[in-house]
């Protein structure tokens, strides 16, 4: 395999565990955590980057050449060392989003043993699991798929599309991230993005009467600065609550 094949396979990995990863967020929070349908996420489109990076770093590390000698050994060696590296980049993610960009996207505060809200025992067990099945279900399939797609090469002007559209998407997110990091410096707090959009589709449609957008959360007649003031408020109100029971 060339470098351009590799580099190629690896965008093709990004671009179908992003778009899976999506899906699973969309369906786990509707059926376990929040209940409802909810477009999770930095980006708009139907993409997660972390899920993306995590097949990418998935597969790389199923083809290291690990020998002790013992299969069962090799494989949970395997699994062990694609579960720290889930785990690490959901850390460094939250990490760069909270310390950088003022942004909340996940909040692990009430989960034990947690650290900084952005990793937990409880989701490094699940990111174990999900990279057994990786291991031994998922690796076959995917290595399949990368060799198909090396020998029709053509397809890549699909990745192509899902690139550009990918980019246009992480610039207007970029831009709309800096005037929530611009709120979050001058109020000195750190703006969940997930209460940000649940605040948005409440007052569209307790006050406006309109139905929230799935795909564009934060499309509303109002300013974002609007919004996040009253963000903040609903905030502040909810925490006072809390303090009272």
């Amino acid at each position: 395999m060339t470098f351009i094949d590799g580099f190629l396979s690896a965008v093709f990995l990004f671009f179908i565990g992003s778009v899976l990863g999506w899906c699973v967020e969309v369906l786990f929070r509707r059926c376990f955590t929040a209940k409802k349908w909810i477009n999770p996420g930095f980006l708009t489109g139907p993409y997660l980057p972390l899920y993306g990076f995590g097949v990418a770093g998935l597969f790389g590390i199923s083809l290291i050449p690990i020998h002790t000698g013992y299969a069962w050994l090799d494989a949970l060696l395997i699994i062990l060392i694609m579960g720290i590296a889930m785990t690490l980049i959901e850390y460094i993610a939250g990490l760069i989003f909270i310390k950088g960009m003022k942004i909340k996207l996940w909040d692990y505060s009430n989960r034990w043993g947690n650290i900084q809200g952005i990793i937990c025992p409880l989701f490094s067990l699940f990111w174990l699991l999900a990279a057994a099945a990786f291991y031994f279900i998922m690796k076959t399939p995917v290595l399949d798929a990368v060799t198909w797609f090396v020998h029709h090469i053509e397809f890549a002007f699909v990745v192509g599309i899902f690139v550009g559209v990918f980019l246009v998407d992480f610039g207007h997110s970029v831009h709309l991230s800096a005037k929530i990091r611009s709120f979050a410096v001058e109020h000195n707090i750190v703006v969940h993005f997930e209460h940000l959009k649940e605040s948005v589709k409440e007052k569209l449609e307790s006050v406006e009467h309109k139905k929230a957008s799935f795909i564009f959360p934060f499309k509303s007649p109002r300013a974002l600065r609007e919004e996040l003031d009253g963000y903040r408020e609903r905030f502040k109100e909810r925490r006072d609550a809390k303090k009272k029971e």
